[in-house]
This record gives structure tokens, sequence and C-alpha cells, in this order.
């Protein structure tokens, strides 16, 4: 058991920091996806999550996709500049506004995608593996938590901050 893993092992609730145990968990989870997908099909995660954002609507502009990813516009701007030299998307400027320029997916990105749901279905089962049906349901109802309520989770409710 490596020692990080025996330390959290022996915390009492009070000692534990969830915060910060969710950003350690992060950090190690996402670092080795990124460099199993880089190793595998040559794209870092961001790039793939645009993907599986234009597979289940494709033809977004790019200030739909960086909202869907919590990213900055311009930040996605140079992401999808250099999907686009990899031939994984293209963009098409709208019919219906002429300002806006819509992402669409190409064969080769969709390949990549193929690629990534199997592994990503074979990372799920593994992340839950060791969890019973009961325990994965808590699991869910904590990330749940955590989506629909981050904003006041992390800044507080206005009744939290006068009684704060």
């Amino acid at each position: 058991m490596n020692y990080i893993v025996h330390m959290r092992t022996k915390m009492m609730p009070n000692d534990f920091k969830v915060f910060h145990e969710l950003q350690i968990a992060h950090s190690a989870l996402f670092r080795a996806a990124d460099k199993r997908t880089k190793a595998e099909i040559n794209l870092s995660l961001t790039q793939l999550a645009v993907l599986f954002v234009l597979n289940s609507k494709d033809g977004q502009p790019i200030s739909e996709i960086a909202k869907s990813l919590a990213m900055g516009k311009s930040s996605l701007t140079g992401l999808v500049d250099r999907m686009c030299d990899k031939g994984l998307v293209k963009r098409i400027d709208s019919s219906a506004d002429g300002r806006v320029t819509n992402i669409f997916m190409q064969d080769k990105g969709q390949q990549a995608l193929a690629h990534s749901k199997q592994k990503t279905q074979q990372i799920n089962r593994a992340l839950l593996e060791p969890f019973d049906a009961e325990e994965q349901q808590i699991i869910r109802r904590f990330l749940d938590h955590i989506t629909e309520r981050s904003d006041e989770i992390i800044n507080g409710t206005s009744e939290m901050k006068e009684n704060g």
C-alpha cells in the first residue's frame, strides 16, 4: 500500500479534507488518462472532450463548446485550430449568422472518438469495480451534488455568508 493511501486510511473523519483529496485524485486520474490518450491516439484529453461535446450535438459554435467544457473561448480557439490541422474537425461559417463559425466533427474525429469511448467504458468499470451498487449510487449523488452546487459550495449561500 502506498504511503499516501495508508495515511488517508488512518485519518479520522474530521481530518478528511475532501476538497484537497478531490484535487489529488483528479490530478492523478487525468494525468494518467492524458498520457494514455496522447500515446494511443495522439490527442490531449481536452481535444477528446471537444469530440465528446460535438458527438452530443455536432455543428456547435466555439462559444457553446467552451461553455460545455467550462473553458475560455480564446483557449478553445487555439485548440480547435490544432484539431482542424489534424483533420479531426472543420469550421463552417453559420448561414444564420455570419459572425458565428460552427465546428463539425470529421471522419478522423469520429474514429478517435470511437476508440476513446471503448477505453472510457473500461476506465469507468475499473473506477467503480471496488464498490457495490449502493456505494456507486452514493458516489453518483456526491458527484451530482458537486456539479449542481459547486458555485454555492465554494462561494457560500447568502445565509452562509450572513452567518459566517
